[in-house]
């Protein structure tokens, strides 16, 4: 726990001043590292030593971060960034799909689809956090990507540790409560209230929250981050690994430290666009 705990405040310690200047390309630098070590530590779970896949698999990871701020300071515009997306991780597939076809048994159509199950998963949700950074009010949207499912990991940990009596799904995550879930659940959506208040009234934003929609937004937020981090639990039981990494002590690697955030930002993203109709700021 000592360790843990250390970690976390060196993290957030280096983490900060990036996040402070996110409109610079110091953040999508940094979120392109994260993508591409996420990445090495999949084809190292996986046990890819195919030197085009890991170069296909770097490339993708580095580089679509870096393309998403592209295409919001040249104004090349999303949907010609989607498209391109799309047919690059197409390509990606149909190459995985030919390395198996021709591998005689020894890169099977399972494996070949978990690594580009995982990839593609990993290096959407980098990619979205940037376009998230990138709207309207992104500056201020985008930090919920961190903020609320690390407060809903800290709340269901601790509640489940102190209240803890039923178990959520023993096969997939033994240590996860029902309690420890609906305390995450409860309280992030609280603490993003909170975050609403505290624009208004530290930092003197010019917009008014919708509280209420904020609130909805961080049930749902808490509730999608424990589902991947569940996921992310049940891909290591898959590759048959305790940590994706070593790289954070204490907390394992970047899969490991992000899992609730991956399934975040892509919805989070997606609700921004939606409700921007419904006045969550105004």
């Amino acid at each position: 726990m000592k360790t843990r705990i250390i970690t976390g405040v060196v993290m957030i310690s280096l983490f900060i001043p990036i996040l402070i200047f996110s409109d610079t390309w110091a953040f999508p630098i940094l979120i392109a590292l994260l993508s591409l070590k996420a990445s090495f530590e999949i084809l190292k779970c996986d046990g890819t030593k195919n030197p085009v896949l890991i170069v296909l698999s770097s490339a993708f990871a580095f580089a679509s971060p870096l393309l998403a701020r592209m295409s919001s300071i040249f104004e090349f515009g999303s949907g010609r960034f989607t498209q391109l997306y799309l047919f690059a991780f197409f390509f990606y597939l149909i190459i995985n799909l030919t390395f198996s076809v021709f591998s005689h048994g020894k890169y099977p159509v399972d494996r070949s689809a978990m690594t580009f199950l995982c990839i593609f998963y990993t290096v959407t949700s980098f990619t979205c956090i940037i376009f998230l950074r990138d709207v309207k009010f992104g500056k201020y949207i985008y930090l919920l990507t961190f903020i609320a499912p690390w407060i809903s990991d800290t709340f269901a940990y601790f509640i489940g540790s102190f209240f803890g009596k039923h178990k959520l799904i023993e096969d997939v995550s033994p240590k996860k409560t029902v309690e420890g879930c609906i305390g995450g659940i409860v309280f992030t959506g609280v603490s993003c209230v909170i975050y609403g208040i505290i624009l208004v009234h530290a930092i003197h934003t010019k917009f008014t929250p919708s509280y209420l929609a904020l609130f909805v937004i961080g049930v749902v937020i808490s509730v999608i981050s424990q589902i991947g981090d569940l996921s992310a639990s049940l891909i290591k039981r898959h590759f048959n690994v305790k940590d994706f990494g070593k790289i954070f002590p204490g907390h394992g690697g970047v899969m490991d430290r992000f899992d609730s955030v991956f399934p975040v930002a892509p919805i989070l993203l997606i609700s921004t666009i939606v409700l921007s109709h419904f006045g969550v700021f105004k």
